[in-house]
């Protein structure tokens, strides 16, 4: 075959891939993939992102190995490319891109990553280091330092909120917990200022950020003596969001993080009725949790009682899970039992 056929071919065949809708693209690399990974990445995506994708799986039909590899270059590039973007910025991933791609394809992955990292408010603070971060921000006012917290990834803005004094600990948690909508010229200035006084520290649409789940986060992935002062500034000041904020900070999935002694002793304060109607909507993973620390005779009444019950209301079934909730929050508060992961150091 002679190199002119073969070239046109490579171009066809590179056409091809990029004429691939990206939910497509989404789904071949679902099926290119071990099936535990696959759903992994689906726990990741949106209730509507996941309808969509397992849609395109159903109805995609025949996908011949070429797409198949094509796509999963792609996503290995990008993959790489949003690494290298992290560990040394646009300039080091476009070097390193430059060195192991086509530059056609470098440039194009490069301006996709790169669109994708513009887009993120305060993008630039990734790679600070929390603690210097914190030695430039903790004089800010509250407000500037709840909109910064609220754009960076949770266990960061941990970090960031333990090493604030207490009163303005609490002045910051009050400012996320009730942002909702920020003009988007606002968020630009303040980055503006903010990377300008930063830049030796560092090598039109509204935006939802903040709120009651993002202090949630904040407070899970925080040492318990930090979320136990917050928690206790708020009660005077605001009783009704610090309920708020403690049902959102352990939700019922999260009994996963008891351990077996600590999920044995809430068993003993629930009764199988409503642990039946809980277990309803739980994942298997934390039913055979539960089923496990129960005898095998209570492990199979349970299961039935589920199979048999039929039809419910989701906000009975949201109603039993809130209340074994309240049974595991007590107990820890009690000093009975221990989660996992929430910034205690176990011996």
């Amino acid at each position: 075959m002679a190199d002119e056929d073969k070239d046109a071919i490579a171009e066809q065949s590179e056409s091809k891939k990029d004429d691939l809708p990206g939910l497509k693209k989404a789904a071949i690399l679902l099926l290119g993939i071990e099936q535990e990974a696959a759903a992994s990445m689906l726990k990741r995506l949106s209730a509507k992102t996941v309808e969509e994708v397992t849609r395109e799986l159903a109805s995609i039909g025949n996908v011949s190995q070429q797409q198949r590899n094509d796509v999963l270059r792609e996503f290995y590039d990008m993959a790489m490319a949003q690494s290298w973007i992290n560990e040394g910025g646009l300039e080091y991933a476009k070097e390193l891109l430059s060195q192991s791609l086509d530059p056609k394809e470098a440039d194009r992955i490069l301006q996709q990553i790169s669109q994708q990292v513009r887009k993120t408010p305060f993008s630039f603070l990734q790679k600070a280091e929390s603690q210097n971060l914190l030695t430039f921000i903790q004089d800010e006012h509250p407000q500037t330092i709840a909109l910064i917290v609220s754009h960076m990834p949770y266990h960061k803005s941990a970090e960031i909120l333990t090493g604030l004094p207490g009163p303005k600990q609490i002045e910051v948690v009050k400012r996320v917990a009730n942002m909702e909508q920020t003009n988007p010229e606002v968020i630009a200035e303040v980055e503006r200022g903010l990377e300008a006084r930063l830049s030796n520290l560092l090598g039109q649409t509204f935006e939802k950020i903040g709120g009651v789940e993002t202090v949630a986060e904040m407070l899970n992935l925080a040492d318990r003596s930090t979320e136990k002062a917050v928690m206790e500034g708020l009660e005077a000041e605001d009783p009704d969001l610090v309920e708020q904020i403690r049902r959102l900070m352990f939700v019922f999935e999260d009994i996963l993080l008891v351990d077996d002694r600590g999920i044995q002793a809430v068993l003993k304060e629930i009764d199988n009725d409503e642990l039946a109607l809980a277990c309803k909507t739980a994942s298997e993973d934390l039913r055979e949790k539960i089923f496990k620390n129960m005898s095998e005779r209570a492990a199979v009444l349970i299961r039935e009682d589920m199979e048999f019950m039929g039809p419910v209301r989701i906000s009975d079934v949201e109603g039993a899970q809130q209340r074994i909730v309240d049974v595991v929050r007590r107990l820890v508060d009690a000093g009975e039992i221990m989660i996992s992961g929430r910034g205690e150091e176990m011996v």
